[in-house]
């Protein structure tokens, strides 16, 4: 599942949004959107009062209520996702640049250390900044967020076979925040990976690459 993630930027009017925050920027060294890691906190695109603006939520829906953090979720049909997947306030979108599979293989880099897993990174070649589809909740430690994930494409799948994150295009924007439970389940579809990049393994715990 994809649990490495990145924005490079800072919010503009990028998916029919205000250029401003619903809630104060954080001013801490723990709040870096360019690599979003679960429980970090990341930049979201919501709506509130008939206004779609930005927001900074953690990356964990649960709250850390969980044995792990629920940065992904997939089947909507499950009561607890159902009841968010169903209320349009409680939607979302996550702004990303790329995104992070680990490779299923260890690679042993000749350095001495044990093998690891190397990071495969993604990128859209018509969405330099493009949209994941999310749902977000209040919890006990602050508004926290998990995006959706669907089938795997013919590109991410000898990474990560089971699931990637559901890309939104453009145009699904729209119907992602505001349509019927029946709709947004139609949206939950893999990316044509014949628009998709792939750079890697990097490894930058061992040798300090992005």
């Amino acid at each position: 599942m994809c649990n490495r993630a990145r924005f490079m930027g800072e919010p503009e009017t990028l998916f029919g949004s205000i250029a401003e925050l619903f809630h104060e920027r954080p001013r801490d060294n723990r709040f870096d959107p360019q690599e979003l890691r679960p429980k970090g906190r990341a930049y979201v695109v919501r709506e509130q009062d008939g206004v779609r603006g930005w927001d900074v939520m953690s990356w964990d829906v649960l709250g850390g209520k969980g044995a792990w953090p629920m940065t992904n979720v997939r089947n909507l049909g499950l009561p607890q996702w159902r009841a968010l997947a169903e209320d349009t306030k409680n939607r979302c979108i996550v702004p990303l640049t790329e995104f992070c599979e680990f490779t299923p293989e260890r690679h042993d880099l000749g350095d001495g250390k044990p093998p690891l897993k190397g990071e495969m990174w993604f990128s859209l070649e018509d969405q330099p900044v493009f949209a994941v589809a999310g749902f977000w909740q209040r919890t006990e430690i602050g508004d926290a967020f998990t995006m959706v994930t669907c089938d795997a494409n013919e590109l991410i799948r000898p990474i990560h076979p089971k699931a990637m994150i559901t890309i939104l295009e453009r145009d699904d924007i729209d119907q992602w925040l505001s349509g019927s439970y029946t709709e947004i389940i139609a949206l939950q579809r893999p990316y044509d990976q014949a628009r998709m990049r792939m750079r890697g393994p990097v490894f930058p715990t061992r040798r300090n690459e992005k």
